[in-house]
């Protein structure tokens, strides 16, 4: 030390007074990270791993009507055979939306896509879609549009057709007018030119005796030339449709046409109350938003192949299918019903004209399930042929997700099936009925 400078000693203090601010410094500055994790890591979290008990309704999605179906869609998987996977769903209800799975209508009407959760389904479609399946349906490859929570209950008296006409105050607005003489074919023509006003369907009942039964009143005065007339009316205004509910103001207007009718003719007009009935259709076209739904079946190629328009048209007439002028084929039974149809997975029909150059990396086969009867047994029918069509074409079926559909995707869809036609069932209004082919027209 004694040979050392001032200056050496110095640089030396100096340097071992910034080694150790830096230790200091760094020391600091641990510290202080440790309780900032310390703080966030002591805050209790959900662990949304752990937490499977928690519902998801405020942000259950209601599936969409239907995607544009703008762009093609992309095979994302490709299964040797069926995976075991679950296919998850993708409504909605809405909105669709037509693929394996139920698929609500929001209240549109078939073609692309479905709405009521108008159903959406293909963008060449315009189906009816409403609802959209719970979590675990979608994992399971169920395609509802629409939030199915359908409240099971039992019709009322009043809610029961009326003598098989399927004129039930369920479903219809009814006035009824009757007089002592007969009226006028003429003087008809006063409320039947008028079916059209009310925004929703129209119907005319009549009975030619009081005793006799109810029969509905053509609007072409020619097709009643012959008959009797009639001395007992009734006037049925639909209450719903896909579209939505009849609204107040269309209620008021028949009621006021049907007792100025009555009062020209010298009748008695019987017209329920107007606020009750609209009571009526709120909740009637809030349950058929819930049970408007589409069932289908995906099909898409594999490696970005494509299928050809002609090959899908010589295998759809081979099974049955004809081709409509709106661009599907209809696959229909004995009593020319129509039990479910066939479109393209993309945007562009099935036009008769152009099918036979058109090519697509899909078809689409689904059912309108409040509109068919025996819903499982035409299902099962519907996914037979899929299994036909897949292994023709060289394809696979898939979701609306495109993961592929497995065994337990399709029993899913076929519960849920069954448990919207039991509902409707429930409520006196059969699938595939009179009533249900005018609520779901």
């Amino acid at each position: 030390m004694g040979n050392l400078s001032e200056l050496q000693i110095s640089l030396i203090g100096i340097g071992i007074v910034v080694v150790l601010g830096v230790m200091v410094f760094n020391w600091t500055q641990q510290r202080r990270y440790r309780r900032k994790a310390e703080q966030a890591f002591s805050r209790e979290h959900e662990d949304i791993l752990l937490g499977a008990g928690v519902s998801a309704k405020g942000e259950e999605r209601i599936e969409p009507r239907l995607s544009t179906g703008a762009e093609p869609h992309e095979p994302e998987a490709e299964p040797g055979t069926h995976s075991s996977a679950s296919p998850e769903v993708s409504e909605p209800a809405q909105k669709a939306n037509v693929h394996p799975a139920l698929h609500p209508p929001s209240r549109p009407k078939a073609g692309k896509a479905v709405e009521r959760t108008r159903f959406k389904g293909p963008a060449s479609f315009t189906v009816p879609a409403r609802r959209s399946v719970d979590e675990d349906s979608r994992r399971e490859g169920a395609v509802v549009h629409e939030r199915f929570s359908i409240p099971v209950a039992a019709a009322s008296d009043e809610e029961r057709s009326v003598e098989g006409d399927s004129v039930s105050d369920a479903v219809d607005y009814v006035v009824e007018i009757a007089r002592e003489t007969p009226f006028a074919d003429l003087t008809l023509a006063d409320v039947l030119d008028r079916k059209s006003d009310f925004s929703k369907p129209v119907r005319w009942m009549g009975k030619q005796e009081a005793d006799a039964s109810w029969e509905e009143i053509p609007a072409d005065r020619r097709s009643r030339e012959g008959k009797a007339s009639y001395v007992n009316l009734k006037g049925c205004l639909q209450l719903a449709d896909r579209a939505g509910p009849v609204s107040e103001v269309s209620l008021g207007e028949f009621r006021d046409m049907a007792k100025s009718f009555a009062a020209r003719v010298n009748a008695t007009a019987h017209c329920p109350d107007i606020h009750k009935s609209y009571s009526r259709a709120l909740m009637l076209d809030e349950f058929c938003t819930q049970v408007d739904v589409m069932a289908g079946i995906n099909i898409i190629s594999r490696d970005n192949s494509v299928f050809t328009g002609a090959k899908i048209r010589v295998m759809a007439e081979a099974c049955g299918f004809k081709l409509g002028d709106e661009g599907m084929f209809h696959y229909r039974d004995e009593n020319n019903v129509v039990l479910f149809s066939l479109g393209n997975y993309e945007p562009p029909p099935f036009l008769p004209d152009s099918i036979r150059t058109l090519t697509t990396r899909g078809i689409t086969l689904f059912l309108d399930v409040p509109r068919v009867a025996n819903g499982e047994r035409v299902f099962n029918q519907m996914v037979h042929l899929a299994e036909t069509f897949s292994e023709a074409l060289g394809g696979f079926m898939v979701d609306d997700n495109r993961v592929p559909l497995s065994d337990s995707g399709i029993r899913k869809i076929k519960q849920q099936l069954s448990s919207i036609q039991s509902v409707m069932m429930a409520r006196n209004i059969p699938p595939g009925g009179q009533i249900a082919l005018r609520l779901f027209g």
